[in-house]
């Protein structure tokens, strides 16, 4: 059974439009260095559950589309890379610390559903983007809330 995310990006290093201009609208969501996040990029999502893309660190932040999981969780290259932003000096590629999974862009929201219309919304209230200090890059959406988002977005949001 596919099961729904919440992904943040800042859009200032990656953003809903460089993945539509990403070779077949598709990524690597790498760089994640929190435990919790990297067990549900490991452990949890799976090859077709779906993920709001939420951007983050930005006024205003808010959910800007939604991307598909095409590969599951693997090993975050990047941590093992002196080059990368993301480098772990700790990280061991015997013994992989951090994960990545692979998304692909589904559809982009004709406007951004800002923070502010999510907390204002009935049925959203313990959806945890809006929790305070909830700062986790990977989240768990339910599909209730799902819904009520996409209802947000004006039922079908256009194509990418």
């Amino acid at each position: 059974m596919a099961r729904y995310w919440l992904l943040k990006s800042e859009p200032s290093v990656f953003s809903i439009d460089d993945l539509r201009r990403a070779p077949r609208q598709t990524t690597s969501w790498e760089g994640v260095r929190n435990y919790q996040a990297r067990n549900f990029l490991r452990d949890d999502m799976q090859v077709g559950d779906q993920a709001l893309f939420y951007h983050s660190n930005v006024t205003p932040a808010g959910i800007a589309g939604i991307v598909e999981v095409v590969r599951a969780g693997y090993p975050d290259h990047t941590a093992f890379d002196p080059e990368s932003r993301y480098y772990d000096v700790k990280s061991d590629p015997a013994r992989p610390t951090w994960f990545m999974v692979d998304v692909r862009l589904v559809r982009v929201f004709p406007r951004l559903i800002t923070l502010d219309e999510l907390k204002r919304t009935p049925g959203l209230e313990t959806m945890l983007v809006i929790r305070r200090g909830m700062r986790l890059s990977v989240q768990p959406v339910t599909e209730s809330e799902w819904h009520v988002v996409l209802a947000l977005a004006g039922g079908e949001p256009a194509l990418a």
